[in-house]
């Protein structure tokens, strides 16, 4: 047992984590739908069985969080984590009537929607022991994401979906294998009080942070979730739609690579102000496009706004919420990137393409992207006279 406590194995194992949860993360957001459209349910019922996931991410992640950091047991976590996923898909297994699969549905996000969170959380603290950028980490995920994306969809197209779920639940336990087999970064940490981590809400520093992560996860989420519909209304096929999330996937990777050798030779701020410019460039090409194929082409951009925008803000993050608070402030993080966003895009979103169409949608969503903007550099500026 002691090998696998090595540096090196440990690293291995974090990066084949990383690998096998993006796997799920492919299956569940490219080849779930085509699964529940398959076995005949409508569009409606699509959008409302993944419209489950915002709202339980709210309260998931920070139970997950606040447990983790009281217990110091990330990994026991995140073990429990996989177990509940695995137990939820062997339950979806024999399902078809629509509202026991929302019930189920439910419960796999319950599961889900923390996780990202928990191995952000555990590989920021691995890789200050190990002395490993984060990025050389999280990139693994990437991987994971944009060759299984592939591979699932030769298999599925060849054997159909019916295969799906099961796919999903060998990802799964290959997880629990690998998650199994982590350490325990947290044990050294300093005893977890409640009071300290709100103390560390209520600092104004980390509201503004948290405020301009909502800005710019609006944006992102208003892409996530119009892109595909935006650009079926122009005429793509389904093939292009898929090339387009494979081409964002992708980007993300020599990006990561990048951040992982030269990141911390810029600082925080700016580096979020820039990516925030050109999520508003991408936002605002994706409003005057009308070819579906250039769509592709400016999915590309994610690669410098999401890819540069997650490391750094992550990196951001832990400089001013302290390691025995790190899970839950992941948790928080995750609550405004994904939770509160995701509902906020989906309402404002949803309202302003069936008011005024498709290309308001977009360019709403390059104006949150520039208040981010100017908010993250008007903060590295008063830091600067403040220090």
């Amino acid at each position: 047992m002691k090998k696998l406590q090595t540096d090196s194995v440990q690293l291995a194992v974090l990066r084949c984590l990383h690998f096998a949860n993006y796997a799920t993360m492919a299956l569940v957001v490219s080849f779930f739908p085509l699964y529940f459209d398959d076995i005949g349910f409508s569009k409606l019922q699509i959008g409302a069985v993944y419209s489950i996931g915002p709202m339980l991410s709210i309260f998931s992640n920070l139970l997950a969080g606040i447990i983790s950091d009281k217990t110091k047991s990330l990994k026991l976590v995140l073990n429990l984590i996989f177990v509940g996923q695995i137990i939820a898909l062997a339950l979806l297994l024999p399902q078809r009537e629509f509202a026991v699969v929302a019930v189920f549905m439910g419960l796999f996000y319950f599961f889900q929607t923390p996780v990202n969170t928990m191995m952000d959380s555990l590989s920021l603290l691995a890789s200050e022991r190990m002395n490993r950028s984060f990025a050389s980490i999280r990139m693994f995920g990437s991987l994971g994401y944009a060759a299984c994306a592939v591979v699932f969809g030769f298999i599925l197209k060849a054997t159909g979906s019916g295969l799906t779920l099961w796919i999903g639940l060998a990802t799964v336990c290959c997880s629990l294998a690998l998650a199994i087999a982590l350490g325990n970064f947290q044990s050294s940490l300093k005893k977890f009080e409640f009071g300290g981590l709100i103390d560390i809400i209520r600092k104004k520093e980390t509201l503004v942070f948290f405020l301009l992560v909502g800005l710019v996860s609006v944006a992102h989420r208003i892409n996530e979730g119009f892109l595909a519909v935006a650009m079926r209304e122009l005429g793509a096929s389904d093939s292009l739609i898929g090339t387009a999330w494979l081409a964002s996937a992708v980007s993300e990777i020599p990006m990561f690579f990048l951040l992982a050798k030269y990141g911390h030779r810029f600082r925080e701020l700016p580096l979020l102000a820039f990516a925030s410019v050109f999520y508003m460039i991408r936002m605002g090409l994706l409003g005057i496009i009308e070819e579906p194929w250039l769509f592709v082409l400016v999915q590309m951009m994610h690669s410098i706004t999401f890819g540069i925008y997650y490391i750094t803000a992550l990196r951001y993050l832990q400089s001013i919420v302290p390691d025995e608070f790190r899970s839950s402030g992941q948790a928080l993080y995750a609550v405004v990137w994904t939770g509160l966003s995701g509902l906020a895009a989906g309402t404002i979103g949803g309202w302003i393409y069936d008011a005024f169409g498709q290309p308001a949608v977009f360019r709403t969503a390059a104006l949150f992207a520039l208040t981010a903007a100017v908010g993250f550099l008007a903060v590295h500026f008063m830091r600067g006279r403040h220090s």
